[in-house]
């Protein structure tokens, strides 16, 4: 493998990523992996070939520093939640800095980790400004391959581990948006699937929808993380008003919020693929099950609890 900047490298994607890119090559250092806080990056630090450096900002003289010399770049770095200014920033204006620094710099491969349901007309701003991130990136003349997962799975998640942990925690589950539908894709396959991209230059031009086997409802996922975390709750879905009103009040909590307003309303578009556009089979990968990762993964939740009460009942002897 030739060398490889990876924006975002730190994150929960990033650091499978990272892990797919050494055990392809020989072990020689050619993944790099900016990072602004680099203690986030510990895990990285003992992979072989993985260089993590630390970087100030990811403005364009930045970048530029960044991207000499390499061969690809891969761009991981996305948000959430936040206002539309910090959408437009991180989804748009950091593709567009990009775009400049890949042209100063020389680097013509580009791989853009985008997401299901992107669209100029989708109803909500993250869905909005990840598809005009993706223009930004078509407009500028790279050897461009954008994927577009579905909300992805795997040990560190922020998704079944937060319904596992809400779970552990509260009697019932108030859930909002309980019909919306998902295709989860593992983290793992996320990551083949850009190696594939990367290895491949008939992929250049191409948008790949990323997705697991099935779709699931947002009911049927939390049901399945509760049951194999060990504490399966009833779930009691909201009418429409009342789970805004819900997400209104977890966007004043001090720190990230669980579930925001534009949540919602990315969830009012199916998160599946839509059929139009090549999937993780083009790229010679079999989907990996939902079934096949999550219950040994979410199940650590319920030994917790169960060493808990074998703590308190020890120290009441």
């Amino acid at each position: 493998m030739k060398p490889v900047l990876v924006l975002g490298g730190s994150g929960f994607v990033g650091r499978t990523l990272c892990e797919h890119l050494v055990a392809d090559g020989d072990g020689a250092a050619r993944v790099t992996v900016p990072s602004r806080r680099p203690a986030r990056a510990k895990p990285l630090w003992m992979l072989p070939g993985v260089e993590v450096l630390p970087a100030r900002s990811f403005d364009e003289p930045e970048l530029v520093r960044l991207l000499r010399g390499k061969y690809a770049v891969v761009n991981l770095i996305a948000i959430l939640h936040g206002s539309e200014s910090a959408f437009r920033e991180v989804h748009v204006e950091l593709p567009r800095r990009l775009a400049r620094a890949c042209a100063i710099a020389g680097v013509k491969r580009v791989v853009h980790v985008s997401s299901l349901g992107a669209a100029p007309d989708a109803p909500s701003r993250y869905q909005r400004s990840k598809a005009e991130g993706e223009a930004v990136l078509r407009g500028a003349k790279l050897d461009l391959t954008v994927l577009r997962p579905s909300v992805i799975f795997g040990e560190q998640d922020r998704f079944l581990n937060l319904f596992a942990q809400l779970q552990a925690l509260f009697p019932v589950m108030p859930l909002a948006c309980a019909d919306a539908r998902f295709q989860p894709v593992w983290v793992g396959d996320v990551a083949e699937a850009i190696v594939q991209v990367l290895r491949s230059p008939q992929t250049i031009g191409t948008t790949y929808e990323l997705a697991g086997p099935r779709p699931y409802t947002l009911r049927e996922l939390v049901q399945r993380a509760g049951a194999w975390s060990g504490h399966p709750r009833r779930i009691v879905p909201l009418p429409p008003a009342l789970g805004r009103l819900q997400a209104r009040l977890l966007e004043l909590l001090p720190g990230e919020p669980l579930m925001s307003r534009d949540n919602l309303d990315s969830m009012a578009v199916p998160n599946v693929p839509n059929g139009q556009a090549p999937g993780l089979a083009a790229l010679g990968i079999r989907p990996t099950a939902l079934e096949a990762v999550m219950p040994q993964v979410l199940s650590r939740y319920g030994e917790a609890t169960r060493l808990d009460g074998w703590r308190r009942e020890a120290r009441r002897g």
